[in-house]
């Protein structure tokens, strides 16, 4: 039968030091007891047993000191090459500015109008799916003209599948291009870009529109022997 001791404290004998038990023995805190140490300093040994973790709390992990934390305990998802960790510990793929596509179309045909409003210029048509409403659409575009006897004015027209054509898209009343009239008959090129923001995961369809000033001059856009292009970037939000 096992021996009871009952006292309220314990002291050593001498000194500070005060040993509890023989090596190899087991000491036991039983259920329901209660062991406070709050107040006293705990010195562990240098290798903890193993234990669950669960309950520790206030680690600093500045004292990390060796090895590598596993890439799943950093955030949800799947970590690769590819994605990095977002702010709300997700494994996400790269965004903003990306270039997600890019399409292209030329040709060396010439076109003339009489017109004072925008009218397209057909031959060069490239068509483009964005991937997400958010996407922006960066248009460059190349063209030849015949020094015209009037004033020319350029633009762009977007054509949405199932959707809206808008003729003029930069909103500006003569587009983004001027050319006034110099030495009839001069061949020559230039060149227009814009960002359009679209907000359609539709086919669009962009062309080059132009017109002159005067709606009775005939004028040339476009030239049988110079190339007229446009390129369009699909850029991510």
């Amino acid at each position: 039968m096992a021996s009871i001791l009952k006292v309220d404290k314990l002291d050593p004998q001498s000194g500070t030091a005060l040993e509890i038990g023989t090596s190899g023995d087991t000491i036991t805190v039983p259920s329901g007891a209660t062991l406070d140490i709050s107040s006293a300093t705990l010195t562990p040994p240098a290798t903890l047993p193993a234990s669950s973790g669960v309950n520790l709390t206030a680690l600093n992990a500045s004292n990390l000191g060796s090895g590598t934390v596993p890439t799943a305990r950093l955030g949800s998802g799947t970590a690769s090459s590819s994605v990095f960790l977002a702010g709300d510990n997700t494994w996400a793929a790269a965004g903003g500015g990306k270039i997600l596509q890019v399409v292209s179309a030329a040709a060396s045909v010439a076109a003339t109008t009489t017109s004072n409003s925008f009218v397209s210029y057909d031959s060069v048509a490239p068509a483009i799916t964005p991937a997400t409403t958010s996407s922006r659409i960066l248009i460059l575009g190349n063209f030849g003209q015949i020094d015209p006897n009037n004033h020319m004015y350029v633009d762009f027209e977007r054509a949405i599948s199932g959707g809206a054509t808008t003729t003029g898209i930069t909103t500006e009343n003569n587009g983004l291009y001027y050319r006034a009239t110099g030495d009839a008959g001069e061949e020559m090129g230039a060149a227009a870009c814009w960002v359009d923001s679209p907000s359609t995961t539709s086919e669009i369809t962009y062309k080059f529109c132009y017109k002159n000033n005067d709606g009775s001059t005939s004028i040339q856009f476009g030239h049988n022997s110079t190339a007229t292009a446009l390129i369009l970037l699909e850029i991510g939000a």
